[in-house]
């Protein structure tokens, strides 16, 4: 297993789930954000079986977990989850920005 790090935007990706989910119901959002820290360590397990998606940056990759999308990059041997976002976004949008943010 990898190390797995956590962008400042996955981390507030993270946040902003577990709130909009607390809306409904506070339990619900805590089980879903520990699925989703858990899918993100799994990631580090075997990084390099998850579907690569240089069509949206150089480098990305991604898993799902439920309606959600864990963008990652393997660097240095190590995994960094760049964005956790909702898949019915513009997700080519949402990361295209990022880019030009960087």
């Amino acid at each position: 297993m990898v190390a797995v790090s956590f962008s400042p935007k996955s981390r507030q990706d993270i946040l902003d789930i577990g709130d909009y989910i607390a809306q409904d119901s506070r339990a619900n959002a805590r089980r879903f954000v520990g699925k989703l820290i858990v899918q993100c360590e799994r990631i580090g397990n075997s990084p390099l079986g998850y579907a690569g998606r240089e069509d949206l940056a150089a480098g990305l990759r991604m898993a799902a977990l439920a309606r959600y999308v864990i963008f990652f990059r393997v660097i240095d041997g190590a995994v960094r989850i760049e964005r956790v976002l909702h898949s019915a976004r513009n997700l080519p949008a949402v990361l295209e920005s990022d880019q030009k943010s960087e």
